[in-house]
């Protein structure tokens, strides 16, 4: 990914939060081919093993990305947060050009397939408790849709990607002076668009979103 250095961002924390709050991420790996395979997925992040963390996510079995993981070839998984439109007529300073404020991150390591049934079980659970709203009517892995479940486990193929390269960007801004970033930052903010919003929270400090 391209990053001016204005806009790096160096923390894994920082890096983390992001994944976790965006986690709907875009993997992409070389098919057999050489073309590039992408698959849209929700993807866990475990931030204690590995110096970057480790992904932990699942696909179909019946959808060839698994195999492209089991050949050992580089994967990169695109977390993309909150973006959006940057007016020029915001600025005080002109001429200017129009442009777009946002934050990613983009991870890539060599993924392993999870074969232990416990191991895959114990991810699903995971992702259940990570994006089911508690309640008694909550998706569950236990109890009686135990059985029902075990079956359709079959149907995926679980994995994990240790994390070799870390990149974040956050493009908010930097770039221009203190008036014109208090000028955008203001114009986001009183938009009636939750996107634009969160990126006007980003510029302000807000944690990543």
């Amino acid at each position: 990914m391209y990053i001016p250095k204005q806009f790096q961002i160096t923390d894994p924390a920082w890096c983390h939060a992001l994944m976790r709050a965006r986690s709907f991420a875009a993997m992409i790996t070389a098919d057999d081919a050489g073309v590039p395979f992408a698959t849209h997925l929700p993807i866990l992040v475990d931030p204690a093993r590995g110096s970057f963390g480790t992904l932990r996510a699942h696909v179909a079995r019946a959808n060839p990305h698994w195999r492209y993981l089991a050949a050992g070839r580089p994967t990169l998984v695109i977390f993309s947060g909150a973006h959006a439109y940057v007016s020029p007529s915001w600025y005080a300073t002109h001429p200017s050009v129009p442009t777009w404020n946002y934050v990613a991150v983009h991870a890539t390591g060599t993924g392993a397939l999870v074969e232990d049934p416990e191991q895959v079980k114990a991810l699903l659970a995971d992702l259940v408790r990570t994006y089911e709203s508690p309640g008694p009517s909550a998706c569950a892995v236990e109890g009686p849709a135990a059985d029902y479940l075990a079956g359709m486990q079959r149907g995926i193929v679980a994995f994990e990607i240790p994390i070799e390269r870390l990149e974040g960007k956050a493009k908010l801004s930097q770039n221009r002076d203190a008036v014109d970033q208090a000028r955008t930052r203001e114009a986001l903010a009183a938009m009636d668009d939750p996107l634009a919003q969160a990126v006007a929270a980003l510029m302000a400090g807000a944690p990543p979103r």
